[in-house]
């Protein structure tokens, strides 16, 4: 028989030896839990990695095997253009009012237009919806502080407003072009260093374009063929001309408008949004869509001048007054969105010419604010 003193010295021996073997299994088991997520986590790896790839598809080339651009047969709004060719204003007895006009706040336009007054709700308010988007070289519209002859990009500015033609020498072709923003400083790397486009023409860093976003409430809102290009297709898709005709200049300029914004193009990646495609960019935070101009105008682009009228008027423009920085990824972005619709967008990819400034005998006398 063992002694009361042999019986706790035995205890004791045992209970340190259970302790030392807990510790050796907590080891263990946390040894073999490091050991199992590393292996996880390289196994992983490749999964990962897959989806990474997955996110990357060329999803252009998936465009080209899809049967939703099988025919251009598919695209009701295709052709839908009403052709309303422009006229010398000198010809025209009461010329339709103009854009782009002076939308610096408290301006005022000596075309009077009588009871005419421009859409002043959200255009998805009164049933419209963007049917296209597209871009001038410099704006088109003039705000006095914002986007003007004291402006400045990588080719300089214009003068106001000498009515004189206005020529850009860009890659490729000239494009008559507008006034820039005052954002551009060439000690800033952000306005000067070169962005590789992958999907827009005939971009740079630095210069001022004005987006345009024309809106109508006949347009395939909310179906697949929603953008078009020409924008008149879009405009007048489920517009047939024996109903154009009964409507009054009200009926178009509450039914047709457009959204105007300026940026000038930054290479910097805080500037990024993602869905310049759906419209005006509306941002209180950033002061972006919160000071806008509201008038009735025409279409514009360097087809029409002070001499020759375009003739689709009276319209709503709904004008930011402010410029903003945007970076080229996201009107990259955007060039790549328009290349998934399914009509062809590609001719409105590159910035279109810019209309010069309209004289104030053209521009309504109807500003909303």
């Amino acid at each position: 028989m063992c002694s009361p003193t042999d019986n706790k010295d035995s205890t004791s021996a045992l209970k340190g030896a259970v302790g030392v073997l807990s510790l050796s299994t907590i080891g263990l088991l946390v040894a073999t839990i490091v050991l199992a997520t590393n292996n996880s986590s390289e196994e992983a790896a490749p999964s990962v990695k897959a989806a990474e790839s997955a996110t990357t598809l060329d999803f252009l080339s998936s465009k080209e095997a899809s049967s939703f651009f099988a025919s251009d047969e598919m695209n009701k709004c295709a052709g839908a253009k009403l052709a309303v060719d422009n006229q010398l204003c000198a010809d025209l007895e009461v010329p339709g009012p103009q854009a782009g006009g002076n939308v610096t706040k408290g301006y005022v336009g000596e075309l009077d237009v009588g009871d005419l007054t421009p859409n002043t709700k959200q255009y998805f308010q009164s049933s419209m919806c963007p049917v296209n988007v597209h871009w001038h070289l410099g704006s088109e519209h003039y705000s006095y502080g914002e986007f003007d002859e004291n402006g400045d990009g990588p080719h300089g500015n214009i003068p106001r407003p000498d009515w004189a033609n206005r020529d850009l020498a860009g890659a490729g072709e000239s494009v008559p072009d507008g006034f820039r923003c005052h954002h551009f400083d060439e000690t800033d790397a952000k306005f000067t260093t070169k962005y590789e486009w992958k999907h827009c023409k005939g971009m740079e860093v630095g210069e001022t374009y004005e987006v345009h976003w024309p809106h109508s409430a006949a347009g395939a809102c909310g179906t697949v063929n929603q953008y078009q290009t020409p924008f008149y297709d879009g405009v007048f898709c489920n517009l047939p001309m024996e109903t154009f005709v009964t409507l009054g200049a009200q009926d178009i300029a509450s039914a047709v408008g457009v959204h105007g914004q300026v940026f000038t193009v930054v290479n910097d990646e805080s500037y990024f949004y993602p869905d310049m495609i759906r419209g005006m960019i509306v941002d209180p935070d950033m002061n972006m869509g919160q000071d806008v101009a509201m008038y009735t105008g025409s279409t514009t682009g360097d087809s029409r001048s002070n001499e020759m009228c375009s003739q689709y008027a009276p319209i709503t423009w709904q004008v930011d007054r402010k410029c903003h920085m945007i970076s080229a990824s996201s009107f990259d972005k955007l060039c790549y969105d328009m290349k998934m619709q399914r009509d062809d967008m590609s001719d409105d990819l590159h910035a279109h010419g810019s209309r010069e400034l309209v004289m104030d005998s053209l521009v309504a006398n109807n500003q909303a604010n």
